[in-house]
């Protein structure tokens, strides 16, 4: 009998989130299987058994493992999903956070030509090899934390080349690992400094150039916009999705981040796989993503770097039946925090989700939002064997003893790739 990747037993508490198809919704969310004591097998990457300790042995049928965890004193539980990222940036935007601190706004800044369209002037200057030396080192890092599957958006070029250059250096990291990446486009981010004047002339750019242009390379999975004052309006997002979807990419949308403009009316309406901020959705829209079956993407680390206190009214989401994620939206303007681990205790302390739901949505729920939801945020038989062990004794310590990691071992595919 072939032998196996990994044994994982005696954990103190095991968090598979297995069982049904989609995201978890409403009570599911807190209502999840915790197993005492809990222990798994692995073989050729993918989880074979998950069950008790006491029942390891026979599950083995005495084969060998090449890997064995003793998670005595810890949590076991799937590789967090970051579901929403915008790596690979270039320099960092410091001198804008202390702006921020002597009382100017994001939208401000952006105003001013600082914003997005600061780490656009950053990217467009800047070589591919040095591009993939930055991301590769964050990559690393959010590895280290515990994310094994990253959404990385392009975003920072908006202009032909330096969009397609950016997907290129995506799929270089996809290729590497050993993180698994969802590659998004994102030309539609803001309208760049050169069409001013002229706004409609860059959407009209982004369906007849950029779009056909990115789905002839094959890198991008989704087609991203961000719906803002200062950014693209609803019906210039409508048209840029409707051609990305006719394209044949699946769509995302950064919508009701300031302002309730009705981006997430649109999400609901094209069937968008998910609509990211939500910190100005109102109970109206919140019904149509319900309906619509839009997973809302909440970053809280967003609000509490930019110190802005309106953040997405989660309680009121999750009774709606709006499937939930948490991401980072790790970026250098507005959230530069690559940690899920902070994002958790956030989100229980802000966002008011019990830890057991900021879990959930962080892993199972968040993989539905980039589309890999069929193979990973779950700890159950035919998954991918993405494993974190956690120290804590309990689920609630992780976002509980904030500031610190917990991060005992990553292991992704079954492989261990960080131990503390």
């Amino acid at each position: 009998m072939a032998n196996v990747d990994l044994v994982v037993r005696n954990a103190a508490e095991l968090l598979p989130f297995a069982g049904g198809a989609g995201p978890l919704i409403g009570d599911a969310l807190r209502g999840v299987e915790i197993v005492r004591d809990g222990a798994l097998i692995a073989a050729d990457g993918v989880i074979e058994w998950v069950g008790a300790t006491g029942d390891l042995s026979a599950a083995l049928a005495g084969r060998d493992a090449a890997h064995e965890v003793d998670a005595s004193g810890a949590v076991v539980m799937p590789g967090f999903v970051d579901c929403h990222t915008h790596i690979p940036f270039s320099k960092g935007r410091e001198v804008e956070f202390e702006m921020r601190i002597q009382g100017k706004s994001y939208l401000e800044i952006a105003a001013a030509g600082g914003g997005i369209l600061n780490s656009v002037s950053h990217f467009r200057e800047t070589p591919n090899k040095r591009l993939l030396e930055l991301s590769r080192h964050y990559l690393k890092e959010m590895l280290r934390s515990g994310s094994t599957t990253i959404e990385c958006k392009t975003g920072y070029g908006l202009a032909l080349e330096h969009e397609l250059r950016a997907l290129e250096v995506i799929g270089t990291l996809a290729g590497e690992g050993p993180c698994a990446i969802v590659p998004t486009f994102l030309g539609a981010h803001m309208i760049p400094a050169e069409y001013r004047d002229d706004p409609d002339a860059y959407v009209e750019v982004i369906i007849e150039e950029m779009i056909p242009a990115v789905v002839r390379q094959g890198i991008a999975r989704y087609c991203d916009v961000f719906i803002e004052e200062g950014a693209l309006s609803v019906d210039q997002a409508r048209r840029v999705l409707t051609a990305a979807k006719n394209a044949g990419l699946e769509l995302k949308l950064h919508v009701d981040e300031f302002n309730p403009l009705g981006g997430s009316a649109l999400a609901a309406e094209l069937g968008a796989v998910s609509a990211d901020h939500l910190d100005a959705v109102t109970g109206r829209e919140a019904t149509l993503l319900a309906s619509a079956g839009v997973i809302g993407v909440l970053m809280p680390g967003v609000n509490y770097f930019l110190g802005n206190n309106a953040y997405a009214p989660a309680r009121r989401l999750v009774e709606a039946s709006v499937p939930i994620a948490l991401a980072t939206d790790f970026n250098p303007g507005s959230c530069m925090c690559h940690s899920m681990e902070m994002i958790l205790s956030l989100a229980c302390t802000q966002l008011r989700l019990l830890p057991i739901e900021a879990l959930a949505a962080a892993t199972r729920n968040a993989a539905y939002a980039c589309g890999v939801g069929e193979r990973a945020g779950r700890l159950q038989v035919g998954y991918d064997a993405d494993v974190l062990v956690m120290d804590g004794s309990s689920h609630q310590s992780i976002p509980y003893h904030f500031g610190t990691s917990h991060v005992r071992e990553v292991i992704k595919s079954g492989v261990s790739r960080y131990r503390d």
